[in-house]
């Protein structure tokens, strides 16, 4: 397998929230505590830098045009041109030591984002689902921190990753209403691979996950736990993908700088930076928010 190419040095505080835009051929993606919301195009190498005010954990395209954001202070439009910002809801308005994370849009439309506490208190956080009628729902409480998410190819399970358990955990799933069910363990990761983070999945219906302090992206097999191969990143806090280009056979990875990046800039000086890497495996296409 082909080594990861850095695409753009960007430095990003925490970056994070990959998504690729199929019809805007746009990967999109975050710096949390930059405040930035990043539009790069891989055609040209550019990257625009919206800022928003406020930590941003993730963000979807909007079927309506836009962008919807999970931000410190709740879930809002952005009008992309304007960088204009709409507040939909604030959920934990009644806590406001928790701030928004990791999150993505699911087949039917609907969009999903988790919460932690910026004190790293202990099941301070829940996971929640904005409807296209812009309802607000509590999935699954008692959440440390909100990372990961993704839908199998048949839309039937739906995994999700609560960094500290090092675990990712499948639901039952139903489309038709967003309903989640039956938890169980799909995968258990050993405390020296790293933290799971980010994820997305393959048209194999393999999962990759991004491993934070761990140096690495993984692909495993959801169905049986095995990992099946391992990416080096040259860069410990590897954070979120996505299967991005025409063919979407491009993972363009996230990455994050470290506490101390003074003392770690020798050793990683790249942390913080957009790579690149054709795996030899394709992605599917993402959701945009139908609301």
């Amino acid at each position: 397998m082909a080594e990861v190419e850095l695409v753009l040095d960007a430095h990003a505080v925490l970056g994070e929230g990959a998504a690729w835009s199929v019809e805007r051929q746009r990967l999109y993606w975050v710096d949390i505590f930059g405040r930035m919301v990043h539009v790069y195009n891989p055609v040209d190498g550019s990257d625009r830098a919206i800022p928003v005010g406020q930590a941003i954990g993730t963000l979807a395209p909007r079927q309506k045009g836009g962008l919807v954001l999970a931000l410190k202070a709740g879930i809002y439009f952005m009008d992309e041109t304007s960088g204009g910002l709409e507040q939909v809801c604030a959920p934990e308005s009644h806590l406001p030591n928790n701030r928004f994370n990791d999150g993505k849009c699911d087949p039917a439309g609907r969009f999903w984002a988790g919460t932690m506490s910026d004190k790293s208190e202990s099941g301070a956080g829940a996971l929640y689902r904005l409807d296209a009628d812009l309802s607000v729902h509590k999935m699954v409480d008692h959440i440390t921190t909100s990372n990961g998410m993704i839908w199998s190819l048949d839309a039937r399970t739906m995994y999700y990753i609560d960094t500290p358990t090092r675990t990712v955990w499948a639901f039952d799933y139903d489309n038709a209403t967003g309903a989640l069910s039956r938890r169980r363990a799909a995968i258990t990761i050993p405390k020296e691979e790293g933290g799971p983070d980010g994820m997305t999945i393959d048209a194999e219906g393999m999962l990759w996950v991004a491993m934070w302090e761990g140096w690495q992206v993984n692909r495993y097999n959801p169905l049986t736990g095995q990992k099946l191969a391992s990416i080096p990143v040259p860069v410990a806090r590897v954070t979120s993908m996505a299967f991005s280009g025409p063919d979407l056979d491009t993972l363009y990875i996230t990455t994050a700088q470290m506490k101390d990046p003074d003392a770690e800039r020798e050793r990683q000086p790249h942390a913080g930076g957009l790579f690149k890497i054709k795996p030899g495996v394709r992605g599917v296409p993402g959701f945009s928010f139908a609301g």
